[in-house]
């Protein structure tokens, strides 16, 4: 048996630096504590005391990347994944175990039936611009 192709080849190019697969991210967890309210439009904001993530040990720098990037302002599920480049599946996870750690928070933004009827807006605005 000939040892050709053993370590002189590559299954990905030299570009894609370091692979890890996303079940390491999460310790091989597929469902985060929070996972029932983490759908794609879930806003997550950072807790107020959570201003030095990185100070924390425990957290990955997946978490620290979240936190960071839900201080100034909430971010959804969606854009924290494509933010972070990771899977939403991962990204639930990190949330959730965030959750936990009481660093972040999870909203929900209004449904649509909640919102108030157009006319009835428009009525207001109308009277305002009549005062």
């Amino acid at each position: 048996m000939s040892g050709e192709g053993q370590g002189t080849s590559h299954w990905f190019d030299d570009e894609a630096g370091p692979v890890v697969r996303p079940y390491a991210m999460t310790r091989g967890r597929t469902i985060g504590a929070a996972q029932d309210r983490l759908d794609l439009i879930a806003l997550v904001v950072a807790e107020p005391h959570a201003d030095d993530p990185e100070a924390d040990r425990t957290l990955s720098p997946e978490h620290v990347d979240i936190v960071e990037l839900c201080r100034d302002a909430p971010q959804s599920v969606a854009e924290l994944a494509a933010r972070l480049d990771l899977p939403v599946g991962v990204v639930r996870v990190l949330i959730g175990d965030l959750v936990n750690g009481r660093l972040v928070h999870v909203t929900r933004p209004v449904p649509p039936a909640e919102l108030p009827d157009e006319s009835i807006l428009r009525d207001v605005i109308n009277g305002l611009r009549a005062l």
